[in-house]
């Protein structure tokens, strides 16, 4: 069981938006003889023959990116939380050597693994004009309504941004280790809430058919603070007669997370061919409402995939057989 966790936390992966909005370390612009490797290691990966899902790191050579990679890795874990790949060609690739791309550079960071309950290994971000509150198992991605803050599954995702909306979509991030840092310093009463049992809506994608999670939205576990953020899930959960009405301390404490997430809220626009790779333990990250595109052909388009790191982070008991984060609990035990 995790303990409660009642100092602040000192972390690489604690900063604010404002400290670091105007460094540009975070941003990595592929050179060149990255982007000519890049694009070498997608003829390699066809001309083997291999489903896409099949190739591994030697169906995508890139050792001009390892030192790259190396440096992704440093700060996913023990660093800021993610970093921002910038520069591939996109407009001149078709869809499937984008998703050779994204799946290819996942393979030399981690093990990709399912995101839904499906099994599927990589996902399309697009409006698929649905709404969350009117179905049982559409996701806030599917949609192009506003993201509130959360997290994905696994120890990290990568965003791969193909096509850009006609307006909005703004991609936003914040450290979830210094939001904790500072709702502790102001009402350590909720940060221990925070650390309590919450009940969140599995939207239909568990494997095993359980619909509701329960579990803190922070979790202490190995000496890391770890964070499973699903505000929207928790209010739509409330839709099942078996979870409990949400108490006043709970109201409160959802209601300080975001009021400080926002104030250490880091946002910026994902150009076309940015990549996007983060810690989901540590960061956690939303979107502004979009406006697409008329045309079909020109919508906002992002790649997803999550993926297992090589060397993750000691996992709490309770992620074992959740929708987020079961897989790589899973992976470690092996």
């Amino acid at each position: 069981m995790s303990d409660y966790v009642t100092q602040r936390i000192d972390d690489p992966a604690a900063w604010s938006g404002r400290a670091i909005r105007d460094r540009q370390d975070w941003i990595v612009d592929l050179s060149p003889d990255q982007i000519d490797a890049i694009v070498a290691a997608v003829r390699t990966a066809k001309d083997s023959g291999r489903n896409l899902f099949e190739l591994g790191r030697d169906e995508f050579p890139i050792s001009a990116l390892a030192a790259t990679i190396d440096d992704v890795h440093r700060a996913l874990e023990g660093g800021r939380g993610f970093t921002v790949l910038r520069g591939l060609p996109v407009a001149e690739m078709s869809e499937d050597d984008a998703k050779t791309v994204l799946w290819g550079l996942g393979r030399h960071i981690g093990t990709p693994e399912p995101q839904d309950g499906a099994g599927n290994l990589l996902h399309s971000v697009r409006d698929t004009g649905a709404r969350v509150e009117t179905t049982d198992n559409i996701r806030s991605f599917q949609t192009n309504d506003p993201q509130r803050f959360h997290n994905d599954g696994c120890d990290t995702f990568m965003l791969m941004c193909r096509q850009t909306a006609k307006s909005g979509g703004r991609s936003r991030l914040a450290s979830a280790v210094q939001i904790f840092n500072d709702i502790l310093a102001q009402r350590p009463d909720l940060a221990r809430v925070l650390q309590e049992d919450f009940h969140m809506d599995a939207r239909g994608q568990r494997p095993d058919g359980v619909t509701i999670q329960v579990m803190p939205i922070y979790h202490w576990f190995a000496e890391r603070l770890s964070i499973n953020l699903k505000l929207r899930y928790i209010h739509t959960a409330q839709r099942f007669d078996e979870v409990p009405p949400l108490s006043p301390a709970q109201k409160e404490a959802i209601a300080l997370f975001e009021k400080v997430a926002e104030e250490n809220v880091l946002e910026f626009d994902m150009q076309a061919g940015d990549v996007l790779i983060a810690n989901n333990y540590t960061i956690i990250h939303g979107r502004t409402g979009f406006e697409d595109w008329p045309d079909p052909d020109q919508r906002r388009h992002m790649l997803r995939l999550w993926l297992t790191l090589p060397e993750g982070r000691p996992l709490p008991p309770v992620f074992e057989g959740s929708r987020e984060f079961g897989a790589s609990f899973a992976r470690r035990m092996n």
